[in-house]
């Protein structure tokens, strides 16, 4: 859990799903990317995530001076990788500070898979 003091009001507790929620949702509005992405413990097999177990492909740790966000993100062929990551770290950060007032320290975006077509990944 993460707490946010806000002064006389009282305090805010913030739950690392609402934040990896928050993550998900502006990280999969990105330009390039097909969706979150998890690893198979057992076999190592990356699979796509269905949008309400989005969550599953984000790693969210808290520390004294802010949060952490780890993305686990699949993407479309033919993108340019570099630029897509630029930018999911720039939007997840930005929305974050925003709309939960909390500071991020580090977005680290993980590139798991590439989507070909439909039905085959690299």
């Amino acid at each position: 859990m993460i707490l946010k003091s806000d002064g006389a009001s009282g305090d805010v507790f913030i739950s690392n799903s609402v934040v990896a929620q928050v993550a998900g949702a502006v990280a999969s509005k990105c330009y390039g990317v097909v969706g979150m992405a998890s690893r198979s413990r057992k076999d190592g097999f990356v699979s796509l995530l269905k949008n309400d177990t989005m969550t599953k492909g984000i790693n969210i740790n808290v520390e004294d001076s802010g949060v952490s966000v780890e993305l686990h993100i699949i993407v479309e062929y033919g993108v340019n990788i570099n630029t897509v990551c630029k930018s999911i770290v720039n939007r997840v950060r930005y929305t974050i500070e925003n709309t939960l007032g909390l500071k991020v320290n580090k977005v680290l975006v993980r590139v798991e898979g590439v989507r070909v077509d439909e039905q085959e990944q690299i």
